[in-house]
């Protein structure tokens, strides 16, 4: 990336990111691999952090470079850079220069192949800061690394100062003043392997394999597991958990997984999957009340208070939303939703101006919880449930 202004408007001129290759090892163990150069930490994401490099100074050099000073720049051995060349061949048509009279090959990217850029004023790079914390809750996987890398070119040209009004502005601080805050962020560095895995198989297409909870509410709430395959289709941050939307081969259907719920997932490399040109990832999801699941719906009804019912009225909370006024100016809303639990946190945040009606296991779910909470204050004041007068 590099950053250039002109006039009271600077820009930022970003070099097109294409997809990065995944370098395979020779002679693989196993269908399943789980040690790929280019997406690890450690040890095999410094190599792909040096390919990265490798790709900039290629384009920096037009004219060409041997492979000896690429070797010393990037502090590698002759031997370990014919091999990163040959990576980022799989990317960029090389075209390497032998100089009339003799001497070493100087390497270089085609000329036609040489990232186009694409010119960006500072309250563009400042929309793109406000997002930044949308990504928090990949923090520890090599996604995010490389997520974080990209932000921190674009805080870069933020924090030059401008030029014309915009002199001396070096220090205002925009990128952190405009921002986007997450309602609440996860913390998924203990799977941060398994991210990265689902993010692989997304990218490029190819089947995930993984261990999820079997289908169906006693299954899911018994912790039963089951090994399977999906085409992964989509990954996707929503209300600031991740899910994936993909293709159960074995069911023939497709369903929305919740991360937090998979379990050692792995990218079958070898194969690839077409994706479906009618998918369209918003027909999974339904309002701040969850993904869509092979679940039959559940009619959930709470009853509202005036005060809750006022703030809640003119809100659509999810598609099937019902409301009826009720006596003292409350209201009485019904939906029908795929996993009632996911309710029970908005409903606990509106305190006792909420009350749920149907279904009994969701009723006594929000119970419970009332009562580990007041058990922390007073246990003597915590009776069975069932038996309340």
């Amino acid at each position: 990336m590099c950053f250039g202004r002109s006039g009271d408007t600077p820009d930022v001129s970003v070099a097109t990111v294409k997809q990065l290759p995944n370098p395979r090892s020779a002679g693989p163990r196993s269908k399943l691999m789980r040690t790929r150069p280019g997406l690890k930490l450690g040890v095999s994401f410094t190599q792909h952090r040096r390919i990265d490099r490798l790709r900039e100074l290629l384009s920096r050099h037009p004219g060409g470079v041997t492979l000896y000073d690429l070797a010393k720049m990037l502090d590698v051995a002759p031997r370990t850079m014919r091999r990163y060349l040959k990576e980022v061949e799989r990317e960029y048509d090389l075209s390497p220069l032998r100089p009339r009279g003799g001497g070493p090959c100087l390497w270089r990217i085609d000329p036609s192949e040489l990232p186009r850029k694409v010119e960006m004023r500072r309250a563009q790079a400042y929309a793109l800061l406000a997002t930044r914390r949308i990504f928090d809750s990949l923090q520890g996987s090599a996604l995010f690394d490389e997520i974080d890398m990209a932000v921190g070119k674009l805080r870069a040209f933020a924090d030059r100062p401008g030029r014309g009004p915009n002199a001396g502005l070096a220090n205002a601080r925009l990128e952190d003043r405009f921002v986007y805050l997450p309602r609440l962020t996860r913390d998924y560095s203990d799977k941060s392997d398994e991210l990265d895995e689902l993010f692989l198989a997304v990218s490029e297409l190819r089947p995930l394999s993984l261990r999820y909870p079997k289908a169906g509410r006693q299954g899911a709430a018994h912790g039963r597991e089951e090994r399977m395959t999906i085409h992964p289709y989509a990954l996707v941050l929503y209300c600031d958990a991740v899910y994936c939307v993909g293709y159960h081969v074995a069911q023939k259907e497709i369903r929305t997984f919740v991360f937090d719920r998979m379990r050692d997932a792995q990218a079958i490399y070898e194969e690839r999957f077409e994706l479906p040109a009618n998918f369209r990832v918003e027909e999974h999801f339904r309002g701040d009340f969850g993904a869509l699941s092979p679940l039959a719906p559940v009619k959930v009804v709470i009853e509202l208070d005036a005060q809750a019912a006022r703030s809640v009225r003119d809100t659509m909370l999810h598609p099937s939303q019902k409301s009826a006024a009720v006596a003292g100016g409350g209201l009485r809303l019904t939906l029908q939703v795929d996993e009632p639990a996911l309710l029970s946190s908005w409903i606990l945040g509106l305190g006792r101006s909420a009350q749920v009606i149907e279904p009994q296991a969701l009723r006594d779910q929000v119970q419970q919880e009332l009562e580990a909470t007041l058990a922390t204050y007073d246990p003597a004041l915590v009776r069975p449930v069932g038996k309340r007068k």
